[in-house]
């Protein structure tokens, strides 16, 4: 009788996977043909797409990048791109009337704001946080000129405000509200008394001078940064104070946050900027000279600060009552409440909605050349008025939207990249 086995002693070479579980293969059936809906509209989206491209990428490929008129660009080939306004008119987009001489300073400022946010947006380099509490002071003085002393001063004087909140609030007075009054008292004392002294005494000293320049000669990305960026960083913290302040129990403290907040949303943004450049200096005294990027940056910041107090809002709202309950359960006051559990909480949960003020505040910047100052969208119309590019349209809106898509997308991604780092749920 022949010896039968009936287990194999050899094991079976490994089969290759099919072709449709690996590769480019799985992946265009699970995520473009995975179901008969989703291929008629994979169909249909690759047709759109085709019909936006099959005009656009010849008329962007072949485009003239270095005729010195659009005349010119008509003559050698009337049926493509003219991007050479952007060669031609690329400072101007950039710097607006900034003088040509100086433009290594909002170029400086530009690439010390990229060092400066760092800090702020990876923890891994929260050791260098002291350069971008350095850094507004310093963008202030590259920008505009002047004497550094008038800014190091600034910087003295919240450096004493804040040495003495310490030091009375850890070893004289122990209350953090009396601690806070007397720090401002001494920061507003030494502004008035002490400050212009200082100034002018350290800068016949030690002269560091850059040349003034006026801020009607801002314009282009520069203006949409420093208005768009002074926005973003003021309106956050006045928003979460608007948020508290909304839901306090103090009714007059209430009654101006409501108030406060509810008319701004009722009010065109249009509107705040026509107040800050023209009906503003009807309430100043004669004389009086008050910067008109300054006033423009304090209209967006608190247009912007009403809309994030009602989305930090939102995120107070989410958080379940126990968590204030375990807060008062654990003994901690209200400001470390609000601080180390009930805040961090609030906020995670409002990523998505304060990118989104973000973005909208960033893009609202353009709306500035209505009251006569050059943001990019304004000078794109002043270049068009010149008789050598009369007749430019798509290349310059292009250019101005490509250069607004990229930070929106950035912010936007890094959003997304913060919800993932702090997501705890499973």
């Amino acid at each position: 009788m022949s010896k039968l086995a009936y287990v194999r002693e050899k094991e079976i070479p490994q089969s290759a996977p099919p072709i449709t579980e690996v590769g480019i293969i799985k992946w265009l059936r699970e995520n473009l043909f995975s179901s008969w809906l989703n291929s008629i509209l994979t169909v249909l989206s690759l047709y759109f797409i085709f019909i936006l491209l099959k005009d656009f990428i010849p008329w962007a490929y072949g485009a003239h990048w270095k005729t010195g008129s659009i005349r010119e660009c008509y003559d050698v080939n009337p049926n493509v791109a003219c991007f050479s306004v952007l060669t031609a008119r690329w400072k101007q987009l950039l710097f607006g009337f900034y003088p040509p001489e100086e433009y290594w300073r909002p170029t400086l400022t530009f690439f010390l704001l990229i060092l400066s946010i760092i800090p702020i947006l990876f923890t891994r380099f929260v050791r260098f946080f002291w350069f971008s509490l350095l850094y507004p002071g310093l963008a202030i003085w590259l920008l505009w000129g002047g004497s550094i002393w008038s800014v190091a001063i600034i910087y003295i004087g919240l450096g004493l405000g804040f040495l003495s909140f310490v030091i009375t609030s850890s070893r004289l007075i122990r209350s953090a509200s009396i601690s806070l009054l007397a720090a401002c008292l001494i920061t507003i004392l030494f502004f008035i008394f002490v400050a212009s002294f200082s100034a002018e005494m350290l800068s016949s000293l030690i002269p560091i001078y850059l040349p003034y320049v006026e801020s009607l000669k801002f314009g282009g990305f520069t203006l949409s940064l420093i208005v768009g960026v002074t926005g973003i960083v003021a309106s956050f913290p006045l928003g979460i104070v608007l948020a508290l302040g909304r839901q306090s129990d103090l009714p007059l403290v209430k009654m101006i946050c409501v108030g406060f907040i509810e008319f701004i949303r009722g009010v065109p943004l249009i509107t705040l900027l026509f107040v800050a450049s023209v009906l503003l200096n009807y309430f100043l005294p004669p004389g009086s000279n008050f910067d008109i990027v300054l006033r423009v940056i304090i209209m967006v910041t608190l247009f912007s600060a009403a809309y994030m107090a009602e989305v930090i809002r939102g995120g107070l709202a989410g958080l379940p009552v126990g968590q204030h309950e375990a807060s008062a359960a654990l003994g901690l006051t209200y400001w470390q409440s609000q601080r180390l559990i009930i805040m961090p909480q609030a906020l995670k949960i409002s990523i998505p909605g304060i990118v989104n003020t973000f973005i909208g505040l960033f893009k609202d910047t353009t709306l500035v050349s209505i009251i006569s100052l050059m943001d990019p969208v304004g000078l794109a119309s002043l270049i068009r008025a010149d008789t050598k590019w009369n007749g430019i349209y798509w290349e310059l809106y292009i250019a101005v939207g490509l250069m607004f898509f990229i930070f929106c997308f950035g912010m936007s991604q890094y959003s997304q990249y913060l919800e993932r780092k702090l997501k705890t749920d499973n």
